[in-house]
């Protein structure tokens, strides 16, 4: 009976659940919420292909893009650069940064809520650090599958970054696991591949460490239409699959007992989430690099307006984090005579955002 009376006390109704603030947004405010959200990441993905250091006004991107569409041949030179950027550069990381920011914020909410820790992100269990080793490694060593393509970075990227997550699911599949422990066994084999890459470092050269850096950083400026495909479905997994899930892992966040009540394995359930978040983040880093606190701080503004319930915080976190990347993809841009990483810019808003949430937590408990 206890585990039935703390799952009504940490339900408020079938499709609430209780933030620490108590505010959640329901029925007709919900939808108001979402448009409030979503039209600013409209206009947002719209502008950006105008934002650039180059001379351009939002008109003359337009009309780049109407001309592409049209196949109508640019005469000057100024014209054909301007088609360039436009067409091959800006739409590309429009997109990407939709797809991306959706990604890592959805990811991020889904590791909250599954393992119990409101400072858990996409890269908690090692991703990041693994798939920095395997470009480090390409760029440094020239090993990989295509040593010395950018497809061989990409790929060795991607499979160093799902070693973590192997490393996680064989401890579990041996023995009984808490959340806790499967951070620390992450955070473990952080360590080790973050010192294997800085060892590597000290053989690299000044352009191959100017590489290593933008990417380790985060950036969308490498992105281009071969890479939108994979973003983009990286993108619809993770948002598709956590959907139809979000019941089960709202059940997981009540706690384990309760889970276990219901009929639920945590365990197994823990697992294929992680499978699924490593699958899609290690996707999307791939090409854009390690893009710090959209996967982190989003899922809290989320749950500000949506309470806790993965039903809505997961449409609400992807919409708010491609905002969020969209946006400092057009501030990262026009930053210094060549434009800033855009996990600079994520970071400066991100960190204060991030203490805020220290203190709060402190105060309030993770509800």
């Amino acid at each position: 009976m206890q585990i039935f009376g703390d799952l009504l006390s940490h339900f408020r109704s079938k499709d609430e659940f209780i933030d620490a603030d108590g505010f959640i947004a329901k029925g007709k405010r919900k939808t108001l919420c979402y448009l409030i959200f979503i039209i600013p990441l409209v206009i947002a993905s719209v502008f950006s292909i105008s934002v650039s250091l180059y001379p351009m006004t939002f008109q003359t991107a337009i009309q780049a893009v109407v001309d592409a569409i049209n196949g109508k041949e640019a005469i000057a030179y100024e014209d054909w650069i301007m088609r360039e950027l436009v067409v091959n550069t800006y739409i590309p990381r429009a997109i990407a940064g939709v797809a991306v920011g959706a990604t890592l914020a959805v990811c991020g909410a889904v590791m909250q809520s599954a393992i119990k820790n409101p400072l858990a992100d996409p890269y908690t269990t090692g991703i990041s650090s693994g798939a920095m080793f395997g470009m480090t490694l390409a760029v440094v060593a020239g090993i990989s599958f295509f040593p010395g393509t950018e497809l061989g970075n990409i790929i060795n990227a991607f499979i160093f970054a799902l070693i973590p997550t192997a490393v996680i699911i064989l401890f579990t599949l041996r023995r009984k696991t808490t959340p806790t422990t499967m951070i620390l066994i992450g955070i473990g084999v952080m360590y080790v591949f973050t010192a294997a890459t800085t060892l590597m470092k000290y053989t690299a050269s000044s352009s191959d460490i100017a590489k290593l850096y933008s990417w380790g950083v985060g950036t969308l400026a490498e992105v281009s239409w071969d890479s939108i495909p994979f973003v983009i479905t990286a993108a619809f997994v993770a948002i598709g699959v956590f959907m139809y899930m979000n019941g089960t892992i709202n059940v997981i966040g009540a706690g384990d007992n309760i889970a276990t009540a219901l009929g639920v394995n945590p365990k197994r359930c823990r697992q294929f989430i992680l499978v699924v978040v490593s699958m899609c983040t290690a996707t999307v880093v791939c090409f854009t690099g390690t893009i710090g606190f959209v996967g982190l701080i989003i899922p809290h503004v989320a749950r500000m307006f949506f309470g806790s319930n993965l039903k809505y915080v997961i449409p609400a976190s992807a919409v708010l984090g491609a905002l969020l990347l969209v946006c400092s993809d057009m501030i990262s841009r026009v930053i210094g005579t060549s434009g800033l990483p855009v996990g600079v810019i994520t970071t400066v808003i991100g960190s204060p955002l991030f203490i805020y949430f220290l203190v709060k937590q402190r105060r309030n408990g993770w509800s």
